[in-house]
């Protein structure tokens, strides 16, 4: 490669860095702007959403009568009832738990022993050993133990949320198991809000909702993911040493 090229090739290469840095440096100095308008379908991404389909069947007619059969009331209930349908989820979590734990033990231990017999050889043995009175003293033991433990909790917590579910199947009982997500990004942080849980078709109220209080088998996760949440917790080393370490 001949030196005109070379110097072609850098040039370009710094023009090309210089439009870059001009791009980064205008991005963070002008205000954002709104994206154009798009065809609607692109906002929830390329592919589209699916959901539980409820299964078909046939509603007997009855002949001369204006109440449909399986209905709660004479005029069509506009609460959820089958797979697909939506309803909302209220949660109102206000937990408040207090513990405190106190123990104390003490031990004390005393233990003597004598040798009053050694095969006949105890003269010899005390002759042998100066300054040994007797073999009576034997051995002695003494010991002491004290442990005490305290501990506390003090926890509150308090969640107040809405979300939408959809039954995703209904058991022989005639319960509805439900699932719902919802999620929010502000800027470079979301935050995920999933619930799961078994209700019954009584529980539900007249605006189609229901209390997370009433929910068998409940899952509720709140929490969030991006550059706030990845701040906040531990590097994977420290997580990592946290575990294996001993002390």
């Amino acid at each position: 490669m001949t030196r005109n090229s070379l110097t072609s090739s850098a040039l370009l290469l710094l023009a090309v860095t210089g439009l870059g840095a001009c791009s980064t440096v205008g991005s963070l100095v002008e205000e954002p702007q709104l994206t154009p308008i798009s065809n609607p379908d692109t906002i929830i991404g390329a592919i589209p959403p699916t959901a539980p389909v409820p299964k078909t069947y046939s509603e007997p007619q009855a002949a001369n009568s204006l109440w449909r059969v399986g209905a709660r009331s004479f005029f069509k209930d506009q609460r959820a009832s089958m797979v697909g349908d939506i309803l909302t989820v209220d949660i109102d979590i206000a937990d408040t738990a207090t513990l405190s734990n106190t123990t104390s033990t003490s031990r004390t231990g005393a233990q003597d022993a004598e040798i009053t017999g050694l095969f006949g050889l105890e003269a010899p043995i005390e002759r042998a050993l100066p300054g040994a009175d007797s073999l009576g003293t034997g051995i002695g033991t003494s010991s002491s133990s004290t442990s005490q433990g305290v501990g506390s909790v003090n926890r509150t917590e308090t969640i107040q949320l809405e979300v939408a579910a959809v039954i995703t199947d209904v058991l022989p009982n005639g319960n509805f198991v439900i699932a719902g997500r919802q999620e929010v990004k502000v800027n470079a942080e979301v935050r995920e809000l999933v619930v799961s849980g078994i209700i019954r078709p009584e529980d539900i109220s007249a605006g189609n909702t229901i209390q997370h209080t009433q929910m068998a088998e409940a899952r509720i996760s709140y929490g969030g993911r991006g550059d706030i949440s990845t701040i906040q917790r531990p590097r994977y080393g420290q997580r990592v040493a946290n575990k294996i370490l001993p002390f």
